[in-house]
């Protein structure tokens, strides 16, 4: 019996055509990737985490204050540590927005 080279129809899908693909979602494709931020303390990695993926409570390093679950926030770490980069990413710290926009680089 001779093979047929038309690809298989996936389990599902209507006749004729693929499924549909589904919708992407562009708030969780965006918040996946670090944006790299030059301050005079250093090379940040900043990333932001949305509402929805706002899970646990955690204490800005900013004001001293906690932020609830579901509040959107930043995540921080240094870019440019001593101690390597997977030590700089345990270090990562949750900022508020205005917290992180308005820290002050005096020590």
């Amino acid at each position: 019996m001779p093979r047929s080279n038309r690809p298989r129809r996936a389990k599902g899908s209507s006749r004729g055509g693929a499924p549909a693909p589904a919708e992407l979602d562009l708030e969780r494709a965006r918040a996946g990737f670090p944006l790299r931020v030059s301050a005079p303390d250093g090379e940040w990695s900043v990333r932001r985490i949305t509402e929805r993926n706002a899970a646990k409570e955690y204490t800005c390093p900013g004001c001293h204050r906690v932020i609830p679950p579901g509040l959107a926030h930043l995540v921080v770490w240094r870019e440019d540590s001593l101690l390597g980069a997977e030590s700089a990413l345990a270090d990562r710290r949750h900022w508020h927005v205005h917290c992180w926009n308005t820290r002050s680089y005096r020590y």
